[in-house]
C-alpha cells in the first residue's frame, strides 16, 4: 500500500480522496444548516464573493449544497459498490460451491449478464426497484454484480488450483469452509482495487440516475439533483449545472486514482474473464480382485485423459501397482511422462475436464465408487507438493491449518487441535514447533514449509504418503534432512511412501522399487538396490546414464536423451520411446510392448551403443 501512494499516480489520488471524504464527513456538520437556508431577496444570483456558485431559485448557496451533497453522493456510491461486490461474490462463488452441472448454468447467467450493456441494465432495474435513493442503489448495485461475479470466478479458480487448496480437499474439509478460510482472504486484495475502482464508476451512474430524476428525490440532494436543479438556468448561470458536475469528476478521479495505483503496486490486472470451477469426472471402477490384506494401495488401469481440439490427449494410459504397509515406492521419469497427474489421480484431485478411467483401492475401499471418502481420504492419506510456498495458506498461520485436520475429523476443539499441531510440528524436528505454529508461511524457511506440509500430513494416521517432488525447491542439505524425515515416518508409522520425482539418485536412495514411467505408461519396475547396474529398459539405463557421479569424467560431455517427449495427444504406435531409443527395429515401431516380468521393452536388456563404446575404451 505504501508503494503505490509512493508513485505520483498513487500520491495524487490518495490525496483527492482523502479531501473527498474528509469533506463528506465534515461538511454537512459545518455547514448543513447554511446549506439549506432560504433567502428570497436573493434568487438566481450569479457568482459573487459572497455566494461563489451563486444561488438557486429559493436563494441558496450552491457552493454550500455542492459541498454538502458530498456526503450522500459518496455513501449512496459505497452502498451501490458494496452490493456490487457482495452479489457478485455470491454469484461468483457458486459454482465452486454447487459443482459443474448446476454450476454452469450460474456461470451462463453471468455471462450473459456481462454482455448485456450496463447503462440498460442499470435503467431497467431502476424501473423494477422504484424511483428514489433506495431503488438507485439497488439498480445500480445489482447492475454491477455481473463484472464482479465473473472476477470473482476468475480468481475463485485460480486459487482453487493452488497446493493447499488440494491439501485441504485431502484433509477432507468441505467446501464452503474452504471457500471462506482458504480461497476468499486470497482474493481480497485483487476484490478491494476492483471495488475502489468501481466506487468511481458507481458515483458517475448515481449522479446520472438522479439527473434523469430516478434517483435522489427532493428535499434531500447529491451532486446529480443539484445538477438537474441548476440545469433549467445553464445558458444564464452554467455554474448552478457545472459545479456539481466537476465536483462528479473529481471524487471519480480520486477513486480511479487511487485504485489503479494500488493495482499497479500489487500487480493486479482490473480485467477480467470468465471460468468456471468444475469438479472431477470419473468412470465407475472396473471389477477389481480383492487386493491382499497389507495393500494399502492398489492402483489398476489408470487412465487419465483430456479432451483436445482433434482427439482426446491421454497422459495417463493403464498405469498398474500396488503398495503394502510401510513400503516406499519411487516413480521416475521427465517431465510430462505422467508422474504428478498420477498421483493427483490417486488423490481423487483431478479436475473436470479431465476424465479418470481405471480402478484405485485405497485401505480396501474402491476411491472410484462415487462416494465420499473424505474421512479417509482426510485421516488416512497424506499429499506433500513440490513448492512449499504454495502448499500451505499464505493468509492463515501455520497452526491453525495444520489444526484443520484434527478438528474436522477427529472431533477436538480449537485449543486441543491447536495443541496437536504443535505437537506434530515437533515431531517432524522443528526446532521451535510453538513458534512456527504462530507463524505464516512466509515467515519459515523452504525446508520448515515442507516439514509442515508433512507435520499437517501426520495430523490423521496416514497409511500413505504422496510426496511430489518434495525435494525439487530445497537445497542439498535440507533435501537430505526431508528424505530422512519422510524415512523416520516410514520406519516409525508403518507408512507407505509413494515419492515421485525425476532424480534417479534420490529415488534410490530412499525407495524399495522404483516404477519407471514414460508416455504415460510404467515402462520398467525395477528394484531400487538394482536401478543403476540391474535396468533392462534403454529408457530407464538411459536416466541412469544422465545423472552424473563421481566418477564421470571431466573432459567428455554429460549423457543426454536425444530427442522430445512425446506428445500426449499424439501417441504414436509402437513403443512410444522407440523415435528416441537407439536399439529401435520395426517391430518397436508397429508393436506396442506390454510389461512383462517387469519390463515393457521387445529388446531388454541388450546393451547399448554407448555401453559397448565404454567397454571397448576399457
Amino acid at each position: 500500500m505504501m508503494r503505490a501512494l509512493r508513485t505520483p499516480v498513487g500520491a495524487v489520488g490518495a490525496t483527492l480522496l482523502g479531501l473527498v471524504l474528509l469533506v463528506a464527513v465534515l461538511a454537512p456538520l459545518i455547514l448543513g444548516d447554511r446549506a439549506t437556508a432560504v433567502d428570497t431577496d436573493d434568487l438566481l444570483a450569479g457568482p459573487s464573493a459572497e455566494h461563489w456558485f451563486g444561488t438557486d431559485n429559493l436563494g441558496r448557496d450552491l457552493f454550500l449544497r455542492t459541498v454538502v451533497a458530498t456526503r450522500l453522493s459518496i455513501t449512496l456510491a459505497l452502498a451501490a459498490t458494496g452490493i456490487a461486490v457482495l452479489a457478485g461474490l455470491l454469484l461468483g462463488s457458486l459454482p465452486w460451491l454447487l459443482g459443474p452441472r448446476l454450476g454452469r448454468p450460474v456461470t451462463a447467467l453471468v455471462n450473459i449478464l456481462v454482455a448485456f450493456p450496463g447503462l440498460l441494465l442499470v435503467l431497467c432495474l431502476a424501473t423494477v426497484f422504484g424511483v428514489g435513493a433506495r431503488g438507485a442503489v439497488l439498480a445500480i448495485g445489482f447492475a454491477g454484480a455481473p463484472t464482479f461475479a465473473r472476477l470473482c470466478q476468475t480468481l475463485i479458480a485460480g486459487v482453487g488450483s493452488r497446493d493447499y487448496v488440494a491439501a485441504a480437499r485431502i484433509a477432507g474439509v468441505g467446501r464452503v469452509r474452504i471457500l471462506l478460510r482458504h480461497v476468499l482472504p486470497n482474493i481480497g486484495e485483487p476484490l478491494i482495487v476492483n471495488a475502489t475502482i468501481a466506487a468511481g464508476g458507481a458515483l458517475l451512474a448515481f449522479a446520472g440516475l438522479s439527473f434523469l430524476g430516478l434517483g435522489v428525490q427532493a428535499p434531500a440532494y447529491d451532486w446529480g439533483r443539484l445538477m438537474q436543479d441548476g440545469l433549467a438556468g445553464i445558458y444564464v448561470h452554467p455554474l448552478a449545472a457545472l459545479a456539481p458536475g466537476i465536483a462528479v469528476v473529481i471524487a471519480g478521479l480520486a477513486f480511479n486514482l487511487t485504485g489503479e495505483a494500488i493495482a499497479g503496486a500489487l500487480g493486479v490486472t482490473p480485467a477480467v474473464g470468465p471460468r468456471a470451477w468444475s469438479v472431477p469426472v470419473r468412470t465407475a471402477a472396473p471389477e477389481m480382485p480383492a487386493p491382499a490384506e497389507e495393500t494399502v494401495l492398489d492402483v489398476r488401469d489408470l487412465a487419465v485423459s483430456f479432451p483436445g481440439p482433434s482427439a482426446p490427449a491421454t497422459p495417463v494410459r493403464g498405469v498398474s501397482f500396488s503398495l503394502r504397509a510401510g513400503e516406499s515406492v519411487g516413480i521416475v521419469g521427465e517431465s510430462g511422462s505422467g508422474k504428478s497427474l498420477t498421483a493427483l489421480a490417486i488423490a481423487q484431485l483431478v479436475e473436470e475436464p479431465g476424465h479418470v478411467a481405471g480402478g484405485v483401492t485405497f485401505c480396501g475401499t474402491h476411491l472410484q465408487d462415487g462416494g465420499d471418502h473424505d474421512d479417509l481420504l482426510g485421516t488416512s492419506m497424506a499429499v506433500v507438493f513440490q513448492d512449499p510456498m504454495t502448499s500451505l495458506n499464505p493468509a492463515m498461520r501455520v497452526g491453525p491449518q495444520l489444526a484443520e485436520v484434527s478438528r474436522f475429523h477427529q472431533g477436538l476443539g480449537r485449543r486441543e487441535a491447536l495443541a496437536r499441531a504443535v505437537d506434530r510440528l515437533r515431531a517432524v524436528r522443528l526446532r521451535d514447533p510453538e513458534r512456527a505454529a504462530h507463524a505464516y508461511p512466509f515467515e519459515l524457511s523452504g525446508g520448515m514449509r515442507q516439514r509442515a506440509m508433512i507435520g499437517m500430513g501426520l495430523m490423521g494416521t496416514p497409511r500413505l504418503i504422496i510426496a511430489d517432488e518434495p525435494t525439487t525447491a530445497l537445497d542439498v542439505t535440507v533435501q537430505k534432512q526431508v528424505l530422512a524425515l519422510l524415512a523416520t515416518v516410514r520406519r516409525e508409522h508403518g507408512t507407505a511412501i509413494l515419492l515421485i520425482s525425476h532424480d534417479v539418485s534420490v529415488i534410490g536412495e530412499v525407495c524399495d522399487r522404483v516404477l519407471v514411467m514414460y508416455a504415460g505408461r510404467i515402462v520398467e519396475e525395477v528394484a531400487a538396490a538394482d536401478l543403476r547396474d540391474g535396468a533392462r529398459h534403454p529408457y530407464t539405463r538411459a536416466l541412469v546414464a544422465a545423472v552424473p557421479s563421481m566418477t564421470t569424467p571431466l573432459d567428455e560431455p554429460l549423457a543426454t536423451i536425444p530427442g522430445q517427449p512425446v506428445d500426449p495427444a499424439a501417441v504414436p504406435p509402437g513403443c512410444a520411446y522407440a523415435a528416441r531409443c537407439p536399439l529401435a527395429t520395426d517391430q518397436c515401431l508397429t508393436e506396442e510392448p506390454v510389461l512383462v516380468d517387469g519390463v515393457a521393452c521387445w529388446r531388454a536388456g541388450e546393451p547399448l551403443p554407448s555401453e559397448l563404446e565404454k567397454e571397448a575404451r576399457v
